[in-house]
């Protein structure tokens, strides 16, 4: 088996066939253990290489996942050693030391001729960029950046031995593109220009020796060296007088230099300066700063040939905007304007070979066809002297990989080369690259504009969006139907909608005058290898819109390493989107594409069966994130044999939250799959571990579709304990939405169902979510009688997390009930129970209750300590819920300290998180206490206003208490803002209602009812 670093990370079994070796990571881990073949490699060590500065908590566990992979890949070649790992393999095995050994011998050899052997043999060992495809900048640094500067010095010895052995026109040949790629090599430069003058091209010599002049002068501000300046000088007077010091030894003599320039190696003559672009479409749109972008590279003039990289997914108006760029710089390359499209991605056309385009090009600027050099080498070669001192503009138009521009690629300063690919590319060193993505809705908007009119756009403006929806934003599909329409004045936007509409014509619709969306996305499929097609199908039917690393190696049925290469290899040639680390996702019309490809290319059952494995990890990591986020009402345990080894790691509650934030949606769609599958105890466990999170982040409709579809399918199937479950999250859907008598129906329902089958702990979970609707409607005796019931069970069954949970609750009805000593109690023994998980939540908000509490008795320092502390604790998990009452907590603290102007911005602060996460349960309550902080401040046409829409929307949602507190400060407000009678008449109205609910309140609107009459 042999192993290659001096280029991307490879491996060959001895017959010479290519083995896998994973992913960057996996490459990063192998690079390391061959550098140092033979010696330990510490995990510290790796780590670094892997993540530079900043590893994640699971460093470790991943460099033995990516070992145990190389191990299986390559077994007995990695040992386990003391603090890490080592590479046995022998030295001639890897081409990093097999270099190393060959270089010694040439230092060693006696015979020029065997030496020069020896030099070719070494520098054969290169591939390119040693290292690449890793990923890991620590790595390049430590290891990779030093090995250039052996293979450096190894073609300065290779080209001394050459020229001793007279061996100019290869020396020509071959550092002609070194001397290009780092001009700093003044010895390469040396022998380059001594090759050239003694293979008697003395002009290309002088005008290579003026180039390497310029850039030092440029660059840093000093002349060749002493040994190139002689060179020159020695040329210019065109004498052979001590040749042999050009080395510095002895030459045999040699014939007077000839005055004739071979037709290989020297500028044509006749340099044509020619158009070669396309037409420039008129109505170029949408594409303003990626247009910026490339003219700017183009205006530059840092001596240098620059290289711009457009990339993006077929359709994505690559060409478009490289054609359209040329135009626009037409005026700074006069010596010409040079396109030709490589035909990477092309119907019935194979790619063109890179001679085959050096051939074109070269004729295309006037070299003749009988001087166009056989090999590829030579034709590069020539290729890129003939630009020396010309601006010249290439269009390589359509590319497939790096291999097929590598030797087109203008090297002369002054020249600007623009490629447009479907791949990234890795490997082109300088490179400014350009990623397409899709237009956003009103540059697309714009496109129509454009070619149909803004007249016809805006009669139909909304159905226009939706049509651009439906296109994605790709350009390619904005063209196609705005060229429809144009042909078509008839058609309206709303005739489109309905044609896209129809699934299985959608694209039908999207084909034109040879252009088609579909045989775009066919081409690039066709392109890829039968792992990746097979990938690229499965993750067509994935649930949901998006998938991380770890739900995609559970769609794919293989483990996280391989699947990160797929997934990644799928991203490079623009098939499938990275919007953040790790979380995937395809373009909309991509992924119907892939839909649709997959419902008739796949095995039959394949799909399904991958959508089960995706559907299962996501119960598995939300069973155990749910978990995390407080005592459960239901405990189940999941079948994990299928998703196990899927798993990503959650620490903590933190990490929980995230966690259920990002897939959220895909949930959502995996309770949906469950249910459509009739796997109703799946589809009940799902919607069950979810309804926490969407209801502590205001995602009330996605909790009420959730549950629905769940208890559709419990009923369906007879499952009593499911059904339950299902109606208790329902409820708590209902009640936050303000539908509480609705609300109050399903959880009685729900405690039915689970008194017929004796289920206690479901019990509780109903009386817990009962005490919340009672709280909300003001029934502060019900919900304490509830929660009481609750706090009762938990006693008796020994769980301390829910007993805290409880504590913290009862301390927040003895709070509103006016008993504070009670309400203390509670709360500072809830604050004691530790327990390993679920008591954040609790936490905040025991925290919160002993703020108010405190700063209701006018202690306030302790309760601004408690409030500070709870608002931290509740960013800290991401309770935005919790959050919105602390802020209303610390709103009223400032109010009683007298910061009212503080009160009024935290109160508005409330509001705000509460309208950020659609949570508006609590907007009643906050609005009649920034009211009171209103009338407090003097602005009492501001807080009459304000008590106002809290009195409307707390009696639309029959929140009876904040109704009465409304109606209290409305008629505690001074009678030029709210007359006599009507003030009498507020407080008579808050005085019933309290008395109703029997708080104390009442009293306070008695008092205040008895000074105005």
């Amino acid at each position: 088996m042999n192993f290659g670093v001096l280029g991307p990370i490879s491996a060959w079994s001895n017959d010479g066939e290519s083995i896998p070796v994973g992913g960057p990571r996996q490459r990063c881990v192998l690079g390391a253990l061959l550098a140092e073949r033979g010696k330990e490699v510490t995990v510290d060590r790796l780590i670094e290489y892997l993540w530079d500065d900043d590893p994640p908590r699971t460093a470790r566990s991943v460099i033995q996942v990516q070992i145990s992979h190389l191990r299986r890949s390559f077994p007995d070649v990695i040992k386990t050693t003391a603090g890490g790992y080592m590479a046995a393999v022998e030295a001639d095995k890897v081409d990093l030391h097999r270099f190393r050994g060959l270089v010694a011998r040439a230092k060693a050899a006696e015979d020029h001729a065997e030496e020069a052997v020896l030099w070719d043999e070494a520098l054969a060992c290169w591939r390119g960029q040693p290292f690449s495809g890793t990923g890991s900048e620590h790595l390049w640094n430590a290891v990779a950046r030093p090995l250039l500067e052996e293979r450096w010095s190894a073609w300065t010895s290779w080209a001394q031995c050459a020229f001793t052995l007279h061996r100019y026109t290869e020396i020509v040949t071959r550092l002609t593109p070194l001397v290009r790629e780092d001009p700093m090599r003044e010895r390469l430069q040396y022998f380059l220009i001594a090759a050239l003058y003694r293979s008697g091209q003395r002009a290309t010599a002088l005008a290579v020796f003026q180039e390497c002049r310029e850039y030092l002068a440029e660059e840093l501000g000093v002349d060749p060296s002493p040994e190139v300046m002689e060179l020159h000088g020695r040329i210019l007077r065109d004498t052979e007088s001590n040749v042999g010091r050009i080395i510095g030894a002895v030459a045999p003599a040699e014939p007077e230099p000839s005055t004739q320039q071979s037709g290989q190696e020297q500028r044509p003559r006749d340099f044509v300066a020619r158009n070669d672009l396309p037409r420039d479409i008129p109505d170029f749109t949408g594409r303003e700063n990626d247009l910026k972008r490339l003219l700017d590279l183009g205006m530059r003039d840092e001596g240098r040939a620059e290289i711009g990289v457009i990339t993006g997914l077929g359709g994505a108006g690559k060409t478009t905007l490289a054609v359209h760029g040329a135009h626009r710089l037409a005026d700074r390359f006069p010596d010409g304007l040079l396109f030709t499209d490589l035909y990477g991605y092309t119907i019935e056309h194979e790619p063109v070979a890179p001679a085959s385009a050096l051939g074109s090009l070269l004729r295309a600027i006037g070299v003749q066809p009988d001087a166009v050099p056989e090999s590829v080498e030579e034709r590069a070669a020539l290729w890129r002297a003939s630009l020396t001192g010309r601006r010249v503009l290439i269009v390589l138009d359509n590319v497939a990989n790096f291999a097929q521009i590598s030797p087109l690629l203008a090297a002369a300063p002054g020249s600007f080369t623009i490629v447009t690919s479907r791949q990234d590319l890795p490997g082109l060193s300088g490179a400014q690259y350009i990623s397409l993505g899709m237009l956003g809705e009103e540059s697309s908007l714009q496109l129509f504009a454009t070619v149909l009119g803004q007249e016809r756009v805006d009669q139909e403006d909304g159905t226009a969006r939706e049509v651009v929806r439906m296109c994605g934003g790709l350009p390619l599909a904005l063209r196609i139907v705005a060229g429809r329409m144009l042909s078509r004045p008839r058609w309206t936007f709303e005739h489109v909608k309905q044609r896209l509409s129809e699934h299985h014509r959608m694209f039908r619709e999207l084909r034109i005058e040879g252009h088609s969306v579909e045989a775009v996305f066919e081409l690039s499929y066709q392109s890829l290898n039968e792992e990746q097609r097979r990938a690229f199908l499965i993750l067509g039917i994935m649930i949901g819109g998006t998938v991380d690393l770890h739900g995609a190696a559970a769609l794919l049925d293989c483990d996280p390493p391989e699947a990160d290469d797929l997934l990644q290899e799928l991203v490079s040639v623009c098939l499938f989107e990275e919007p953040s680390v790790d979380l995937y996702r395809f373009h909309d019309l991509l992924g119907s594409y892939a839909r649709e490809k997959a419902a008739t290319d796949l095995a039959e059952g394949e799909a399904e069966e991958a959508r089960r494995r995706l559907a299962d990890h996501y119960l598995d990591m939300a069973n155990r994130a749910a978990d995390m986020m407080g005592p459960r009402g239901h405990h189940y345990k999941v079948d994990r044999r299928s998703s196990s080894r899927y798993e990503t790691t959650l620490a903590d509650h933190a990490q929980a939250t995230a966690w259920f934030e990002r897939h959220q949606d895909n949930l959502a769609a995996a309770v949906d799959f469950y249910a459509g599958v009739g796997l109703d105890e799946q589809a009940w466990q799902l919607a069950d571990s979810l309804w926490r999170h969407y209801a502590n982040h205001g995602q009330t409709e996605l909790m009420m579709s959730t549950q629905e579809k769940a208890l559709a399918a419990s009923r369906a199937n007879g499952n009593v304990r499911g059904s339950a479950a299902t109606l208790i999250g329902l409820g708590i859907a209902h009640c936050l939405a303000g539908r509480f008598s609705h609300s109050l129906e399903l959880l009685n329902e729900a405690r039915e169902l689970l008194e017929t089958i004796d289920d206690e702990r479901g019990q509780a979970r109903v009386y817990s979510s009962l005490s919340l609707v009672y709280d909300r409607t003001g029934r502060f005796h019900d919900a304490l009688s509830c929660v009481w019931k609750v706090f009762e069970y938990a006693i008796a069954a020994g769980d301390r997390s829910l007993e805290g949970m409880q504590r913290a609750n009862l301390g927040a009805m003895y709070q509103v009930l006016g008993d504070y000593d009670k309400a203390l109690e509670f709360c500072e023994a809830a604050l004691k129970i530790k327990s390993e998980d679920g008591q954040y939540e609790t936490s905040a908000q025991v925290l919160r209750v002993l703020g108010e509490i405190n700063a209701q008795q006018g202690h306030m320092e302790q309760a601004f300590s408690y409030l500070v502390e709870a608002l931290k604790l509740a960013q800290l998990i991401g309770s935005q819920r919790d959050e919105i009452y602390i802020r209303n907590g610390m709103a009223a603290a400032l109010r009683r300290s007298g910061d009212l102007e503080a009160a009024i911005e935290s109160h508005k602060a409330a509001l705000q998180v509460g309208e950020e996460v659609g949570q508006h349960s609590a907007d009643a309550e906050i609005l009649s206490d920034l009211g009171a902080a209103y009338a407090e401040y003097g602005d009492a046409a501001e807080a009459q206003r304000t008590q106002e829409r809290a009195l409307e929307l707390s009696r639309s949602r029959g929140e009876r208490h904040v109704e009465g507190r409304a109606l209290m400060r409305l008629g505690m407000l001074p009678s030029e803002a709210v007359p006599h009678d009507e003030r009498v008449t507020y407080l008579a109205s808050a005085a019933r209602i309290f008395a109703d609910l029997g708080v104390p309140e009442a009293q306070q609107a008695e008092a205040e009812l008895e000074t105005l009459v």
